[in-house]
């Protein structure tokens, strides 16, 4: 296990459709794909939480599924659930601020303070980092020196996903293959804001393992 400037070992891990989609169309929960994820890939899901210190999602994903981001179908600790959300716009009936699990939310210095203190009397933690927007690789910073965190797991929406391929945050890639089709121009993909100018600028996976987890193929990257 490789880890860079004294930040997370992170792992990214998604279910993506055979075109490359993780909806069925902007603004649509995830959900309504992962129904189709086989027990054995639920598991194996549940199995990656239960092995990380933390698990993070975007704001957007908290506001679209209403995610849990628990350990349910196997034994183990509850990852402390992270949550860059550079407005605080995370909706008062969230999940994420109503059951067990510890949660972290990370804002910019635009959130206003009523906003703050609202998810603080929750008993979620904020901490500010960023004026404008969420300094993703000073929380990265933050989570392994000030929080302890190792080993991060990303179960990130398209625009989390691009936000952390575009500062080289992504140590390994984990993809659970659906096999739909889904199409659509609008439809969010695996990874959007990051675009590669060339050859020179993509980001090189290699391919360490595959494997069937009931009727779902599953292919497991090294990020070079």
């Amino acid at each position: 296990m490789k880890n860079n400037n004294n930040r997370p070992y992170t792992l990214l891990i998604s279910e993506v459709t055979a075109d490359g989609r993780l909806t069925l169309a902007k603004g649509v929960s995830s959900k309504r794909l992962m129904k189709f994820m086989s027990h054995e890939s639920e598991i194996m899901l549940h199995q990656c939480r239960a092995s990380v210190d933390a698990i993070m999602v975007g704001a957007n994903t908290i506001r679209i599924d209403n995610s849990h981001l628990t350990v349910r179908l196997v034994e183990g600790k509850n990852p402390l659930r992270i949550i860059p959300s550079s407005s605080g716009d995370i909706p008062p009936d969230s999940n994420i601020l109503h059951n067990e699990a510890a949660t972290l939310i990370a804002v910019s210095e635009k959130t206003p303070p009523d906003r703050i203190q609202k998810i603080k009397k929750s008993g979620v933690e904020v901490i500010i980092t960023g004026r404008e927007e969420v300094d993703i690789p000073l929380l990265f910073s933050i989570l392994y020196s000030k929080y302890n965190i190792r080993r991060l797991m990303v179960e990130g929406g398209s625009h989390l996903n691009g936000t952390l391929f575009s500062h080289h945050l992504i140590d390994e890639v984990r993809l659970i293959h659906l096999p739909f089709i889904v199409g659509g121009d609008s439809t969010p993909s695996l990874v959007s804001g990051f675009s590669a100018s060339d050859e020179n600028g993509m980001i090189q996976l290699e391919l360490q393992r595959y494997s069937l987890y009931g009727e779902n193929l599953v292919t497991e990257y090294l990020v070079r």
